[in-house]
């Protein structure tokens, strides 16, 4: 059990930087997947900036995220930036014409992998920021007696 405690959060660090260091190449490079899903979301916000501003200031939130899950002092800030990304996409995906499988033009379609990356990096980090729970208590003011 001591080694789930200790590796546990490790493992789940590695799992959310995974995902979202490997999705960078694609927002980065402009996919035709990211400016697919960024263009729906332009089109269906009328906000232009979704594309491709949107898809360069996830991508940037994600590498900072993925940094921060691997200082242990603020892997709590890496968790909920990753918790609030992952809000936004899961959201996007169940709300806005982009769908839980992403279909467009010229794409394959993704069979709802990007929607099931993003619930498991969600859950992942919600994890993590139970784990952390008494770290940010403590940067909160909070503490055990404060909340009786």
């Amino acid at each position: 059990m001591k080694a789930v405690r200790t590796y546990g959060p490790w493992a789940l660090c590695a799992y959310v930087a995974f995902v979202f260091v490997q999705s960078l190449f694609y927002k980065f490079s402009g996919s035709a997947e990211s400016i697919h899903i960024f263009s729906t979301l332009a089109t269906w916000s009328g906000i232009g900036l979704f594309e491709p501003v949107g898809r360069f200031g996830v991508g940037t939130v994600e590498l900072v995220a993925s940094v921060l899950l691997f200082v242990p002092a603020v892997r709590w800030l890496g968790a909920l930036l990753g918790i609030g990304t992952m809000s936004g996409a899961i959201f996007f995906h169940l709300f806005t014409p982009l769908g839980v499988e992403i279909k467009g033009p010229g794409i394959e379609p993704d069979g709802g992998l990007l929607f099931a990356m993003a619930c498991g990096v969600w859950i992942a980090c919600a994890i993590l920021l139970l784990l952390d729970r008494d770290r940010i208590m403590a940067l909160a003011g909070l503490t055990p007696a404060k909340l009786a």
